[in-house]
């Protein structure tokens, strides 16, 4: 568990400094789009995607409003939210 959280400070980090790849244990991973242009990272069944800020939701209108916020998704569930580099676990 304790690898979602430190991957996904990684990729958070390098997807709001608009990198093209992400660096974890040494191996490169690419940030790929959308055609949306959304980007997101896909690594060991998970996808960290950052928030849509088109979306008309509350998480829509924060991401407009200039907070970076990034998905942890495992299937179709939340696992974790990273909103501001702050980590929130979304499975309790």
């Amino acid at each position: 568990m304790e690898s979602i959280k430190k991957n996904g400070i990684t990729i958070y980090s390098a997807l709001f400094e608009r990198k093209k790849v992400v660096e974890i244990d040494d191996i490169e991973y690419p940030i790929k789009r959308f055609s949306s242009g959304i980007r997101y990272v896909d690594l060991f069944g998970y996808r960290y995607i950052e928030q849509n800020r088109n979306k008309k939701s509350e998480w829509g209108k924060k991401a407009r409003e200039g907070h970076k916020i990034m998905w942890v998704i495992k299937g179709r569930r939340y696992m974790a939210r990273i909103m501001d580099g702050e980590y929130v676990d979304l499975k309790k």
